[in-house]
């Protein structure tokens, strides 16, 4: 199978970069400081979503802000202690696109985001975070958003997701999907193609765009 495209829009977490041990510290954390039973985080969906969305949901909306204000700090100074580490295949995929295809689309702010990505050695130049949208993904908007940024129409853009939400997200926006099982299981996965990680996966550059493909 050969997927052709403009452009390549990556999610982060999951997708690029792991950071599950560090959200996992970090949000237990959270969670505590603010009184929340293990129960009642339990039920809550923590990926693929904006801090601010899962705030939200467990907290009185008036210690929303400063509660989303100390996630972000508890994450960004977990960073150097181990708190992201590349996925396999990430670097090599990466440094076979030019650097205007692709972008980094993420539900993380961009102090976060920048932050994971600087110390894994990834210097995107485009980014969409967290900060720059109003709606966060299962909505379309972040993808819609990359794509005008790189001035692409959506539909010659392909969207890399781990998460279910991000895959309903790149869905809407009218682009085709390639869905990582890293950290979901491939049948909880719908997309146009569902692979083990960007290991399993080529790029070659072509005078029309970049064509995807599945490595033997």
């Amino acid at each position: 199978m050969k997927i052709r495209a403009e452009a390549l829009l990556f999610d982060n977490d999951g997708t690029l970069v792991s950071s599950l041990d560090s959200v996992n510290r970090c949000w237990t954390r959270w969670a505590g400081e603010y009184g929340i039973t293990a129960e009642h985080f339990a039920q809550i969906e923590l990926h693929g979503r904006t801090a601010a969305e899962i705030a939200a949901d467990l907290l009185p909306a008036d210690v929303v802000p400063e509660a989303v204000a100390r996630i972000e700090k508890l994450e960004v100074e977990d960073v150097p202690n181990g708190g992201v580490r590349l996925l396999p295949g990430t670097k090599a995929f990466l440094d076979s696109l030019p650097a205007d295809r692709w972008a980094v689309v993420t539900s993380a702010t961009r102090r976060l985001a920048e932050a994971r990505l600087d110390a894994v050695g990834i210097l995107p130049k485009t980014l969409i975070a967290a900060d720059d949208v109003t709606r966060g993904k299962p909505d379309p908007e972040p993808y819609l958003l990359a794509a005008r940024e790189l001035g692409v129409d959506p539909a010659r853009c392909v969207v890399f997701e781990d998460a279910p939400a991000g895959l309903q997200a790149g869905r809407a926006a009218g682009m085709t999907t390639v869905a990582l099982a890293t950290t979901h299981q491939a049948h909880e996965l719908t997309a146009d193609l569902v692979v083990k990680d960007l290991s399993a996966l080529s790029a070659l550059v072509t005078a029309e765009g970049v064509e995807i493909s599945v490595r033997d």
